[in-house]
């Protein structure tokens, strides 16, 4: 039995007709501050996206870590909504479509739940993955948020011109995912947000604005941000009054300040990974 279960699969002549990309991301280890999980849900609003399909949890989920949820109204239960992975199509370009993939990082089986989405991504006709994700790193609340890439394709990492990741360690579901999407012959893409690890507890507007702007270059489509300024200043107008609240935390975040401008001087739209200069600026002080 697959894991993949269809309810509705786009009409051939549409999908044939049109450059196809999967956009995936995961919630959990890879989407700090919620960054990633919140720009694929922008994009399944604006875009309208008609959910599709959904990679079933019971041999990939851990539900005493994602659990299942519920509502109660006046004592009586809603159904029990189960965490799976959700595939959507939407077309927000004549030449364009996209399959929007969310879901929670599966706690087990990871070849066969990465075989599971890139057949998807077979039987849809798509060419390329994008993973999202967002790391807590050292960065500033008050500055926007950096975008890092990272793919096997040389062509591709030239073609967007995105500072390049330079990280080794342990790894998650998008991580895996590309790599097996590459191994299927899909061009693959890692598109990554640094997001302020003091603020882990709060969504990152900036996260989710850098990731936006980062797909509409990439895919060259619209995407309609309208509002994001204002969200992206109250975030941080929230923020300022929290960490003014402790000068150490304060401190910290002019420090984070300093290091983020002198490597945005230095950097920031070449090869060269910000987090490490700014790593290399905080120790130096």
């Amino acid at each position: 039995m697959g894991y993949l279960r269809w309810e509705l699969k786009p009409p051939s002549t549409v999908a044939a007709s049109t450059h196809t990309v999967m956009v995936a991301a995961f919630t959990g280890w890879n989407d700090g501050a919620e960054a990633a999980g919140d720009a694929i849900d922008h994009l399944w609003e604006q875009w309208d996206a008609q959910s599709i399909a959904e990679v079933t949890p019971d041999d990939f989920v851990d539900f005493t870590v994602s659990r299942p949820t519920m509502d109660l109204h006046d004592g009586v239960p809603s159904d029990i909504q189960w965490p799976s992975t959700r595939l959507g199509w939407c077309t927000p370009d004549p030449s364009l479509s996209v399959v929007l993939v969310k879901g929670p990082e599966p706690g087990f089986g990871w070849p066969a739940f990465c075989h599971s989405l890139i057949g998807a991504a077979d039987e849809l006709g798509a060419s390329t993955m994008i993973t999202l994700g967002a790391m807590l790193s050292d960065v500033p609340h008050t500055r926007p948020a950096p975008i890092f890439c990272a793919a096997r394709e040389e062509h591709i990492l030239a073609s967007i011109a995105l500072p390049r990741s330079n990280y080794g360690g342990p790894v998650g579901i998008p991580s895996v995912l590309a790599e097996f999407a590459h191994r299927r012959g899909l061009e693959s893409l890692g598109l990554w947000a640094a997001v302020p690890g003091y603020t882990a507890g709060v969504p990152s507007i900036k996260g989710v604005l850098g990731l936006l702007d980062a797909l509409e270059r990439i895919l060259d489509v619209d995407v309609d941000t309208t509002g994001f300024a204002e969200a992206a200043d109250e975030y941080t107008t929230y923020l300022d009054a929290l960490v003014a609240e402790d000068s150490d935390t304060a401190e910290y975040v002019l420090r984070l300040e300093e290091a983020y401008d002198r490597a945005d001087d230095l950097v920031l739209g070449s090869s060269t990974d910000l987090v490490v200069e700014v790593e290399d600026f905080l120790r130096e002080l």
